[in-house]
């Protein structure tokens, strides 16, 4: 008995082109076929800015709406849910027409496939996560790289089109899995080559070698002395901050010298900058100050009776966030001895730990809008891009107002905590798919060569659905959970 052939539907969302059997769903899962029709699995999004945030999200198909839609300028359609352009000869899957304060603007609505995308991950922290231009690894992959450290962050450069496809073919979808979790708002272990091993996810504090973070440092230890010199004065004799790039010293500071700071003869190992700033004491590393120290002693050479050290004198160490301290007296020999610390100058070392910001995870998607896809806004796409680069045309993900940055193309950056839940998919060719949206003047969008017999007014919009289904969601701008509507859409 020979097995009967399951008839199947080919999907042309993507470049991909699965053959889909009824009932099932393609390889992105965000398709599927539906009596032998491609249907969008999840709804159309739309934000109702007349609700109030928190308000409760509000689902409805065109079979079921009641035509009450408020103005235009309540509501903006975004591009999650909305289906993709590709084959991008084609109109965007939804241009629509709303008026806002009496003129009529267009927007055009497609999730876009980027191969030319990543994200920029901004981690709070005084660890030491790796050294610049490291490798970082979700499981045996390369997924990126270490750049550059900002103040008190360390930053991470994740994806990119040499990942995606540049690769083996499971480097490119580990990458293009890492960062559709990313986006999504999904905690992702990442590995960094001879570094740390860091847990992140956006909004979320890291968690460095299975250790939660709790906060970034107040400043470098030259900044920290600046800041809190006049605090110290008359409590103790010595303050040094330990700091992985600049660890400073009151006694020579120029803060200190303001407020006449006697001399104590300390002496420092590193090398010296300027008065009371000193760059490389100690390596990187998880320990003080983001120094791979456990003992801060370690940084200090021996004392000089010449410049005003004796016995009996006293030495706050501390670390850039407060959360290492330790106190010192000299002996006889001029060797610090450890005693508690004084009741006088915890105030000084919880005022550290206060002015800290507490540790996060910021998760930005940057991707090159560029290619094809602009063929589904205009005829001529490169007047698409002329009007982004001018301010003409607004670009926004998800209904968030993207960052455009200047120069040629289309190179968008946005915070994913602002977006919607799971508003970012795939496909395996592999690449990430995100929601995009270009707003501009009805007239100007003519002139643009834009898709003008294709536009549409919301109304029309949500009653008539797209190629890939007619279901549509809307929400509050403080609603996070979406509702899919009625099942036989999905």
């Amino acid at each position: 008995m020979t097995k009967e052939a399951v008839e199947k539907i080919r999907c042309d969302a993507c470049p991909v082109m699965c053959y889909i059997a009824d009932g099932n769903s393609g390889a992105c899962d965000r398709y599927a076929n539906h009596d032998g029709q491609i249907v969008r699995l999840d709804p159309l999004t739309i934000f109702d800015r007349r609700l109030a945030a928190g308000d409760t999200v509000k689902p409805f198909l065109g079979a079921g709406w009641d035509g009450g839609l408020g103005s235009g300028a309540d509501l903006f359609v975004t591009a999650i849910g909305a289906g993709t352009t590709y084959p991008d000869y084609k109109p965007a899957p939804f241009v629509v027409s709303r008026d806002v304060e009496g003129v009529d603007f267009v927007t055009v609505v497609t999730e876009a496939i980027f191969s030319y995308c990543g994200v920029k991950v901004k981690i709070d922290t005084d660890r030491h996560l790796g050294r610049e231009g490291a490798v970082v690894r979700c499981g045996d992959e390369a997924v990126g790289l270490v750049i550059t450290s900002e103040y008190g962050s360390q930053m991470l450069s994740l994806g990119g089109v040499d990942h995606l496809t540049g690769g083996s073919k499971k480097e490119g979808r580990v990458t293009c899995d890492t960062l559709m979790q990313l986006c999504n708002r999904k905690a992702v272990e990442l590995t960094i080559d001879d570094g740390a091993t860091v847990t992140v996810q956006a909004g979320q504090p890291p968690i460095v070698d299975g250790v939660v973070e709790s906060r970034m440092r107040v400043g470098c230890g030259s900044a920290t002395i600046g800041m809190f010199a006049s605090q110290w004065k008359g409590l103790v004799d010595e303050v040094v901050v330990v700091d992985d790039h600049i660890t400073g010293v009151v006694s020579e500071h120029q803060a200190g010298k303001v407020i006449d700071w006697p001399e104590t003869g300390i002496r420092i190992k590193g090398r010296r900058s300027t008065p009371g700033r000193y760059f490389q004491v100690a390596e990187p590393g998880l320990g003080w100050g983001g120094t791979d120290i456990q003992d801060p002693l370690t940084i200090l050479g021996d004392w000089d009776a010449k410049k005003g050290a004796r016995a009996g004198l006293t030495l706050l160490m501390v670390s850039t966030t407060g959360e290492q301290f330790a106190y010192f007296i000299l002996d006889n020999d001029l060797v610090p001895q450890a005693a508690p610390l004084p009741d006088s100058l915890r105030p000084t070392v919880d005022l550290i730990t206060e002015n800290c910001e507490p540790a996060l995870c910021t998760v930005l998607f940057m991707g090159g809008a560029g290619g094809s896809l602009r063929a589904g806004a205009t005829k001529n796409p490169v007047k698409l891009t002329r009007s982004v680069q001018k301010r003409h045309t607004t670009v926004s993900c998800g209904g968030v107002e993207a960052f455009v940055w200047p120069g040629g193309g289309i190179t968008i950056m946005v915070d994913v905590l602002n977006l919607p839940d799971n508003a970012f998919g795939y496909v395996p060719t592999p690449a990430l798919v995100a929601p995009l949206e270009f707003t501009v003047r009805h007239d100007d969008y003519v002139e643009l060569g834009g898709h003008h017999d294709a536009v549409r007014s919301i109304a029309e919009a949500i009653e008539q659905g797209s190629e890939y289904g007619a279901n549509a969601l809307v929400m509050g701008p403080g609603a996070k959970t979406l509702l899919t509507g009625d099942d036989d859409e999905s």
